[in-house]
């Protein structure tokens, strides 16, 4: 990390908080380490969902209805 880490509250439910201190404990990780390893992925996910979006912008649209017949008329349903 090239920045002091920053400190935060953040209020778990008991028994993902236990969770997560039995995972620091088998893993040998602190408990910091896995939840800024958890919130980066979920983020990350998110950014590629948000390029997809993107990226596939300009692509044409189809209702529902649109695919379900589409797709019943070429034997996929």
């Amino acid at each position: 990390m090239s920045e002091t880490p920053k400190r935060s509250t953040v209020y778990f439910d008991p028994q993902l908080h236990a969770a997560l201190q039995l995972k620091a404990a088998h893993t040998n990780r602190s408990f910091s380490d896995i939840v800024n390893e958890v919130v980066c992925a979920a983020l990350a996910e998110d950014q590629e969902d948000l390029a997809a979006f993107e990226e596939r912008g300009s692509e044409p649209t189809m209702s529902h209805e649109a695919l379900q017949d589409d797709l019943k008329a070429h034997g996929k349903v």
